[in-house]
């Protein structure tokens, strides 16, 4: 994707936008079985706000939880520890937000390579969304990666 479109929102009778505001957060065992967890909840969660299945802003925000979901799992695993996944809107606006208890291992964007069946997913999240970062945890060890998507007409 070079260029970003804006998804379609939908608008309420007074022009306000969809989401007025909402908060999701759950902690899921850092396991291939939470990873999928967290996509089928997100995407549950998302549906129940107004997001259908099926649609724009849907299929790349559960792609997004995926992503971050399954980097946790893989990257952040720290055995006995689980992973966290925070959804929040507000106006036009998405969030996503994955903590795992590796701090040490920072997520970086990296050219792939042709003989690696991983290495997109962060190239992925780069490209679906409007920004994207990380920061590490302040009341513990580990790292929160979040990503931002606004739905909202330009």
């Amino acid at each position: 994707m070079t260029s970003k479109q804006p998804l379609p929102v939908r608008l309420t009778r007074t022009g306000q936008p969809l989401f007025p505001w909402h908060h999701f957060t759950m902690r899921f065992s850092s396991s291939p079985r939470g990873a999928r967890l967290a996509r089928r909840l997100a995407g549950e969660r998302l549906d129940a706000w107004g997001i259908p299945y099926g649609g724009d802003a849907h299929d790349v925000l559960t792609l997004i939880v995926a992503e971050l979901s399954a980097n946790a799992v893989r990257h952040g695993r720290v055995p006995g520890r689980d992973f966290r996944l925070v959804l929040s809107a507000e106006g036009t606006t998405l969030r996503v937000e994955v903590t795992d208890s590796r701090g040490e291992s920072v997520p970086a964007l990296a050219e792939p390579s042709n003989d690696l069946d991983g290495g997109r997913g962060l190239l992925l999240v780069a490209a679906l969304t409007d920004r994207w970062g990380w920061y590490p945890c302040i009341d513990g060890p580990g790292k929160t990666v979040w990503a931002v998507l606004d739905v909202g007409l330009s």
